[in-house]
């Protein structure tokens, strides 16, 4: 195969690892603070990505300029979901939790179908056909931008959980989380606000993904899947397992749909999913708990 054919999709898979990745923080940082999966995770996601087309459609605002409110916006609905829904009728317990979050990705599923219908939805903005060269490989700029903005955030985000009050409160929590209460720390607080956290990843996510990709009432299994195997690759609650393996993830499936077909390239997703289970199912950077 031409060298040049080959880098283009290496260099493809590392920008969709990119945004891969930021929606697998969220799921990573959820589960390693309420140590459960969020199984709404994929429909909030698509949520948000309506925000973005309509944002644009009614307002003309962006997709990245609507960055920073769809981050706070998320976060406020992802806060006030966890106080007011998630941890108000889980009464503690993880299980319920889990089935309060599969009953909400089914509801705001059903709920998106009604209203938006089953089309899919794109936008078209004037760098949408924009390309930019990389050595031997033309790269589209939405994509690079996405790749360049995904890594910054996740950066920013690693330095809030460890540098800031909040962030070590939060780890506290994630570590041992009656110890955490014991000292004064407001444990159902933290758990809204790492909720909100993730939400806001969703945000940002579904901001850089508008510009390259459509939205539909199903777009959100597409992500969640991936953001799910990418979680278990990385290890569950790691930030850079997290980062690592959306890279890894999305050269696979780049180079999948190179030597299958795009209808095939998703395989090696499954097929790395099923290995890691069978022989590290902690994750390249989790650990036993």
């Amino acid at each position: 195969m031409d060298l040049s054919i080959l880098t283009a999709a290496l260099l493809n898979g590392v920008l969709l690892g990119g945004i891969y990745t930021l929606v697998a923080v969220g799921l990573t940082l959820i589960y390693g603070v309420l140590h459960i999966i969020n199984f709404a995770h994929g429909s909030l996601l698509m949520i948000a990505m309506y925000a973005v087309y309509y944002l644009l459609m009614k307002w003309k605002i962006d997709p990245y300029a609507s960055l920073p409110f769809m981050v706070l916006g998320m976060f406020v609905l992802g806060y006030c979901l966890y106080r007011w829904v998630v941890g108000r009728f889980s009464r503690g317990k993880d299980e319920n939790i889990l089935l309060i979050t599969l009953g909400l990705a089914i509801i705001i599923e059903n709920l998106a179908l009604a209203i938006f219908k089953g089309d899919s939805l794109t936008i078209t903005v004037p760098y949408s056909d924009m390309m930019v060269e990389l050595g031997p490989a033309l790269v589209p700029v939405p994509k690079l931008v996405s790749f360049v903005a995904a890594m910054i955030l996740c950066g920013i985000l690693a330095l809030v959980m460890r540098k800031t009050d909040m962030g070590r409160a939060i780890r506290a929590i994630a570590k041992e989380r009656h110890g955490a209460r014991l000292v004064g720390i407001d444990v159902e607080k933290m758990f809204a606000v790492s909720y909100g956290i993730g939400l806001a990843c969703l945000g940002a996510a579904a901001s850089l993904l508008m510009p390259m990709f459509y939205v539909s009432p199903s777009v959100g299994n597409v992500f969640v899947i991936v953001a799910f195997t990418i979680v278990v690759l990385g290890g569950m609650g790691s930030f850079l397992g997290a980062m690592v393996g959306g890279l890894i993830i999305g050269i696979t499936e780049s180079l999948g749909g190179l030597y299958l077909g795009e209808a095939l390239g998703q395989i090696g997703i499954s097929l790395i999913f099923i290995l890691i289970l069978l022989l590290k199912p902690t994750g390249l950077f989790g650990s036993a708990r």
